[in-house]
């Protein structure tokens, strides 16, 4: 069966141009379903059966899986297998019937304007770490762009005219635009302080380190717990936090459910319904009349 994983990240790569991410989530998720099929002596795919696949099931819930990863799993599974039916490998597809767990969708956390606009102040700009990392702060905030998105980002990424960004994954490309604020925090940000960050080092990324390289996560993620700690905000901040309050913000202030889907690249328009839903809770919680 590892033969047929093989060939099924292959398709994912080269056919459907997944993202990495995607990719080594299925490869994940398949290998372990092959060593439990194998303890149970299926070792080949044609053998494989929806009793088998939904012993393994019951084995995840068993084990403490949560009904996300169990239904993250049977996704995985789903995929696999139609793709072995498709490609002639097995004469019928055992995952077909497979049916995920219901999964609550929990409202998610986001901060007030007035948590945000004491993190956006913390960064200063009496340094160039400073400069640019309130460029990136408010760039996020601005836009509501993944962290991943905003990292990746290239200098040549920027329309200065039109006063927009262009994001781009191996599937699409969204242009999502930013406001005079965000701007303006660029603009200083690469006339004073893109320059010292980098030395001598040419990076085409529009935020480089301060070794003049491209930032990983995990050092945005770094810079974001210490602006927060500096800020004084109790909540727990991770970075897709700027990005739920972007949303909320937005919706709050009543734009258009489907504008919002397009600027976070929302495939299901259900998935920024919860925002809207959000701001409805803060509102009957915080309105004297809610």
């Amino acid at each position: 069966m590892e033969q047929e994983i093989k060939g099924f990240m292959s398709y994912l790569h080269n056919v459907k141009k997944t993202s990495r991410n995607t990719e080594l989530s299925y490869q994940r998720d398949l290998m372990k379903m092959m060593h439990f099929l194998q303890k149970q002596k299926v070792e080949e795919a044609n053998e494989v059966t929806e009793t088998a696949l939904n012993s393994y099931i019951l084995d995840l819930e068993k084990n403490g899986m949560s009904a996300a990863t169990v239904s993250r799993n049977i996704a995985s599974m789903k995929g696999f297998y139609l793709y072995l039916w498709k490609e002639g490998s097995i004469s019928s597809d055992p995952a077909e019937k497979l049916k995920a767990p219901k999964v609550e969708k929990k409202l998610p956390e986001i901060m007030s304007v007035e948590e945000m606009e004491r993190l956006l102040e913390q960064p200063g700009d009496r340094t160039a770490k400073g400069l640019r990392d309130s460029a990136m702060l408010e760039l996020l905030y601005a836009t509501g762009i993944r962290v991943t998105e905003l990292i990746s980002l290239k200098l040549s990424d920027v329309n200065w005219k039109l006063d927009y960004i262009v994001c781009r994954d191996r599937n699409k490309e969204r242009m999502i635009p930013f406001g005079p604020k965000a701007k303006k925090a660029l603009e200083r940000y690469l006339k004073e302080a893109r320059g010292q960050l980098l030395g001598d080092k040419k990076c085409e990324m529009l935020f480089p380190n301060c070794s003049g390289e491209g930032m990983s996560r995990q050092g945005f993620w770094k810079l974001l717990k210490q602006y927060v700690k500096q800020a004084g905000i109790e909540m727990e901040i991770t970075p897709h936090t700027l990005r739920h309050s972007f949303a909320a913000h937005l919706v709050e202030n009543g734009a258009d459910l489907h504008m919002v889907q397009e600027m976070l690249g929302h495939s299901d328009i259900s998935t920024t319904m919860m925002y809207a839903a959000r701001a409805r809770e803060i509102y009957a919680k915080a309105h004297p009349r809610g």
